[in-house]
């Protein structure tokens, strides 16, 4: 009887190897869709609280203008924590590249508070900046923490990693399918890491419906006219994009620019936010608006439907250019929204398509061409504004990352493969090292 039962479980191990042997890929995807579920839901969670928080914020601000007032002294708070407490956490989105390229120390949790708290106060007290960063640093930071108690080697933690930032840009913005392609495409210039592909895929899908049951809603946009593609539209987009890629690598140069004017000249770092807000301030003061402060939602969708000021893309850029270089805390993306559909708005005066359509394709290009992911931003314009604008915004897209050249918001991405084949000594180098 013994013999028997001990050869009936012998046979079951048999029969269990044959089958894993049959479906090799069995084991990684229950592995992997279980990991994404604890990261989608926690990183869901998250965006939906942050989210939530900063609608409250901005709608509190623009109620109670003279917290603008205040602007500087909330700079040099954030500055000073970060001086004092987060100096291993303040190259931000860098900081998760380069944990992708070279995983080493554990990221700290701090950086999901920190970040959290610090975009919070930099939209509270009227500094320009959007949310992508925030989601993507606390996804990031969040995720981090379960490398040890699930014993994920550097190869899995790197695409635990990338699925944390496809569920974070997912979550966010409530596009999983950009946000998929964005993890993939964002941290190695021209290449796609396809081994993440079903964990980032499943982790920015059940990030966006967690973020969803938590009852939180994200922006609709609506191109209203959309022309029949034709050779002439087909030069009008092309000629869109090469202006959105030139707005795209003026916004990325100028950043970097104007941040190591601020950390040359001031050299205590609590001091360079409580400049840059002094200067955000009196700007806001001066030209008696708030339209070019906090997330500007309102004019992107404006953007869509009637003709803006052509100067509002400039201005915008200018914002948030201080903003950020000075060292306030918040995301590039939803103001390069905001600059690229009013950029797009404005070339309406000159391109003879729809100013919606302009808009829209503006809006993931400049984006495109400054994060070098052309193909994220082309999803994220059919996720966001359907699928008859796709060959306008594919077209835009890739040619301003075409234009826009070995540059990006991001200093630390890597070019697997350069735009061009001229560039090839480029290949294997951060952007920062050119």
């Amino acid at each position: 009887m013994r013999h028997y039962q001990k050869s009936k479980g012998q046979r079951s191990l048999i029969r269990t190897k044959v089958f894993f042997r049959a479906y090799p890929t069995l084991p990684y995807v229950i592995k992997w869709l279980l990991i994404s579920l604890i990261l989608g839901s926690c990183i869901g969670t998250a965006s939906a609280l942050f989210l939530e928080t900063l609608g409250w914020v901005t709608d509190f601000r623009e109620n109670h203008l003279l917290l603008i007032a205040l602007l500087p002294i909330a700079g040099f708070v954030i500055g000073y924590i970060y001086h004092q407490f987060g100096k291993e956490v303040e190259a931000g989105n860098n900081l998760l590249i380069d944990t992708i390229h070279d995983p080493k120390e554990i990221i700290p949790f701090r950086m999901a508070p920190f970040v959290y708290l610090g975009t919070l106060a930099t939209h509270l007290f009227g500094g320009s900046a959007g949310r992508e960063g925030t989601a993507i640093q606390m996804a990031g930071s969040i995720a981090d923490q379960f490398t040890k108690p699930l014993k994920l080697d550097p190869n899995e933690r790197k695409v635990l990693i990338i699925s944390a930032i496809a569920a974070g840009f997912a979550s966010v913005f409530g596009t999983p399918l950009a946000g998929t392609i964005f993890g993939l495409e964002v941290f190695l210039i021209g290449r796609l890491k396809y081994d993440s592909i079903f964990p980032a895929f499943a982790s920015a899908i059940i990030a966006d419906l967690v973020t969803k049951l938590w009852k939180t809603g994200h922006t609709h946009y609506h191109i209203p006219t959309i022309p029949d593609f034709s050779f002439l539209n087909g030069l009008y987009a092309i000629t869109a994009g090469i202006a959105f890629g030139l707005c795209a690598a003026l916004f990325s140069k100028t950043i970097h620019q104007v941040s190591k004017i601020f950390k040359t000249k001031i050299s205590y770092p609590p001091l360079r936010p409580l400049v840059g807000g002094i200067l955000v301030a009196t700007a806001v003061w001066t030209l008696g608006t708030t339209k070019y402060i906090g997330l500007g939602i309102p004019t992107i969708v404006s953007s869509f439907e009637q003709q803006l000021p052509a100067y509002d893309f400039a201005l915008k850029m200018i914002f948030t250019i201080v903003t950020l270089a000075a060292g306030f805390k918040g995301g590039e993306v939803t103001p390069l929204f905001f600059i690229g559909a009013a950029l797009g708005n404005a070339l309406g005066y000159f391109i003879p398509l729809p100013k919606g359509l302009l808009a829209g394709m503006g809006f993931v290009s400049v984006f495109a061409g400054a994060t070098n992911t052309p193909l994220a931003c082309s999803m994220m314009a059919i996720e966001l504004f359907g699928s008859d604008c796709s060959v306008y915004v594919a077209i835009s897209c890739v040619v301003a990352y075409l234009f826009s050249g070995h540059s990006s918001i991001y200093g630390r991405q890597m070019i697997g493969e350069p735009k061009h084949n001229r560039f090839g000594s480029y290949t294997g180098k951060r952007l920062n090292e050119l």
